[in-house]
């Protein structure tokens, strides 16, 4: 992935991003090409020598079966939202400006494990949820259900293990633009409250910080 310096991602970011985001983009290779699907994934940074990803697909997904040996990769998507040149008091001033948009995105790649293991997979998704509930006034636990639909439940996913040897993230927020720019996006972007509008302010926000 193109990463200007501007939108370097440090360390800390990249924890912040992969801790919170709940969900990715499964790419493999395969005997006849690129394969991907979405999925829920955790990340887990204490699971050994390297960090991992973490889920579960479809049985009936030919995804698992097909893959490569190889890398494999998982894209991580932030917020993103349209940024207008309107938004730039340096419009006003010479109109040299042109639209962009603003995003935060990681290319995580690594060795894909497969995980066709009950006790394995039914471990991920208890953990997932309950991550996932703990936002619930009332939270969902797999414990509800009937044994039996658990486990046929079960039966129908597979577990995937995404182990993690490098990642490629990007930051592109503004951080190219002139201090009152930045200010004009963040302003604009909570004016507007399009879905995700006030994630990308709050990234603009804190990205920009050494500038004032």
């Amino acid at each position: 992935m193109y990463v200007p310096r501007p939108f370097v991602a440090d360390a800390d970011a990249i924890q912040e991003l992969l801790t919170h985001r709940g969900a990715a983009d499964l790419i493999t290779m395969t005997s006849e090409g690129l394969i991907a699907t979405p999925l829920p994934f955790e990340y887990d940074a204490t699971a050994g020598d390297h960090d991992v990803l973490i889920g579960h697909m479809a049985r009936a997904n030919p995804q698992w079966r097909t893959a490569v040996v190889g890398e494999a990769m998982a894209i991580v998507h932030g917020p993103d939202a349209y940024i207008t040149p309107s938004w730039y008091p340096t419009k006003a001033e010479h109109h040299r400006v042109v639209p962009t948009w603003n995003y935060v995105v990681a290319h995580v790649y690594g060795e894909l494990v497969v995980h066709d293991d009950p006790h394995w997979t039914r471990q991920q998704i208890r953990r997932l949820t309950d991550r996932h509930e703990a936002e619930n006034p009332d939270p969902w636990s797999m414990d509800e259900a009937p044994a039996e639909f658990i486990e046929s439940q079960l039966r129908a996913v597979v577990g995937v293990e995404l182990v993690i040897n490098r990642i490629e993230a990007k930051l592109k927020l503004s951080q190219n633009q002139p201090a009152h720019n930045v200010d004009g996006v963040i302003t604009s972007l909570q004016t507007r409250g399009r879905d995700g509008d006030n994630a990308v302010a709050a990234a603009v926000r804190t990205h920009n910080r050494p500038r004032g």
